[in-house]
């Protein structure tokens, strides 16, 4: 079992500034997520539950609970609902005093609950919202990332606007110019990309940049072509892809994880690898999933926790088995953000899933 005072305050990660505290800056759009209520079908349901939302909104929220300053750079409406959300986000611990302000329109997604016999459905309302209309130059980001060590961004904001993904490539310029460690979730979202532009022309050169990133098959193949074999295993897969990435489009990348879902006798499990210095990391962790309560935000959790260890100093193989800990865990919570503590990431890592009451 890690034992979390044996790791140092400091981040070891290679960088610019290596005896800094670690920070982290992300930037993403906030959303408002309404959900059908119940296990009740767009076309079924009485009414939605509400929740704020948004991919670096929820790795921001656990960065924060696992006492990483998480700062969060996005750009909403003026008026109460956007409010709400961005209090609910300080009340968690993340720095949103750099949040910009104007439009006229918050993001929105409706989702339904899906099941093990049909997916999850999602339908977005976010075409020219505040942070759709974001433009170079409108947020000062030598300002907003002095004295960060890490900065964070997904495909989701390339995916929103052709101003947007500017915006984007800005932050990412702007933090390596610093030294800034850049991370990537590649996040591929098909429904997104409506501004005339395939992500094959914008995603590449934005992810040639990064230092970390967690990604997956599929989006592999939308950005870069990358094809695997499909009859071979999934950890044959997952290296033949890391390493065409590492060597052909991202020669910078220090570290890439992957969580998969994998049918094995007849059970869903859950699991994840890594690959830093050329050499492949399986989780220890490769669990069933018996009930999942809620799968939106898993991968963001994934990432936060791959992002936390890294910065901790982990060794590969704890920060794999931490970031699959914090994948697992997210799935039994509803909502888009991580409400947990590292002491059951810690729990989780050394026992694996447990029902007995806690008390």
């Amino acid at each position: 079992m890690i034992d979390f005072a044996d790791f140092p305050e400091k981040s070891y990660f290679p960088g610019k500034y290596p005896d800094m505290i670690p920070s982290l800056t992300t930037f993403g759009e906030l959303l408002l997520r309404l959900h059908s209520s119940g296990d009740s079908r767009f076309l079924q349901t009485s009414g939605y539950t509400p929740f704020y939302a948004g991919a670096e909104a929820n790795l921001s929220v656990l960065l924060a609970r696992l006492g990483i300053p998480a700062q969060y750079i996005t750009r909403v409406p003026g008026h109460d609902l956007s409010l709400a959300g961005i209090a609910q986000l300080r009340g968690q611990g993340v720095d949103v005093s750099n949040v910009l302000y104007g439009g006229q329109k918050l993001g929105i997604y409706f989702s339904e609950t899906g099941n093990h016999i049909r997916p999850v459905q999602v339908i977005y309302d976010r075409a020219g919202s505040a942070f759709s209309e974001l433009k170079p130059g409108m947020i000062h980001w030598d300002d907003v990332l002095d004295g960060q060590t890490h900065f964070h961004w997904t495909g989701v904001s390339p995916a929103v606007s052709a101003s947007a993904a500017e915006v984007c490539a800005e932050a990412i310029n702007a933090a390596r110019n610093k030294g800034i460690n850049v991370s990537a979730d590649f996040n591929y979202r098909s429904r997104l990309w409506q501004y005339g532009k395939h992500p094959r022309e914008v995603m590449p050169a934005l992810l040639a940049q990064c230092h970390i990133a967690v990604a997956d098959l599929d989006a592999c193949h939308v950005y870069f072509g990358l094809e695997t074999d499909a009859s071979r295993s999934w950890e044959q897969q997952f290296e033949t892809a890391a390493h065409a990435l590492k060597d052909q489009f991202m020669t910078d990348l220090q570290a890439l994880a992957m969580s998969f879902r994998v049918q094995e006798g007849g059970q869903l499990m859950y699991t994840a690898a890594l690959m830093t210095a050329g050499k492949a990391f399986f989780s220890h962790l490769k669990v069933a999933l018996p009930q999942v309560r809620e799968s939106i935000g898993t991968g963001d959790a994934f990432a936060g926790g791959l992002l936390y260890a890294t910065m901790m100093g982990f060794s590969p193989q704890d920060t794999i088995d931490f970031a699959t800990a914090c994948g697992i865990i997210k799935q039994s919570i509803p909502g888009d953000w991580p409400l947990f503590s590292k002491e059951e990431v810690q729990a989780m890592m050394s026992r694996g899933i447990n029902t007995r009451i806690s008390r």
